[in-house]
């Protein structure tokens, strides 16, 4: 078994990080996850939370929005939709992200009122981002 794999963290206004880890734990949609070397393939998509990684180098986290992670054997690739180094995280990042799930859910439930789905999705996102706000508690 190998000691570390590659990790690269990339969102749509930059690259966040890219070096060898340990393991990285990972707020999954359907729960959190620890992705260590030599581990079964697997895509999964992201909630809001902190993504912490382990290594060499030492230790990293990182407050993400939602997005997805491609696992396998050898390297880790997640993918952010906004990811922010969590000693970067302000107040007013946080209630930027949490009236952004507002507004995604008061949209939802005008859009598709008669298709609970994606207005469950949006409360659950909004949900999620009020709970983030609130463990960070910055």
């Amino acid at each position: 078994m190998a000691d570390t794999m590659q990790f690269d963290l990339v969102s749509p206004e930059r690259s966040l990080a890219s070096l060898a880890v340990s393991s990285v734990q990972i707020p999954g949609a359907d729960g959190d996850m620890t992705a260590m070397p030599d581990h079964s393939p697997l895509i999964t998509t992201l909630r809001p939370g902190v993504l912490r990684i382990d290594g060499p180098s030492g230790q990293a986290e990182y407050l993400v929005s939602g997005g997805f992670a491609e696992i396998n054997a050898t390297s880790l690739s997640v993918l952010a939709e906004k990811a922010i180094p969590l000693n970067e995280v302000t107040r007013a990042h946080i209630d930027e992200m949490i009236e952004e799930a507002r507004a995604e859910h008061e949209t939802a439930k005008e859009v598709f009122k008669n298709e609970p789905g994606p207005v469950d999705d949006a409360a659950k996102l909004l949900a999620d981002m009020m709970a983030l706000g609130d463990h960070i508690n910055v």
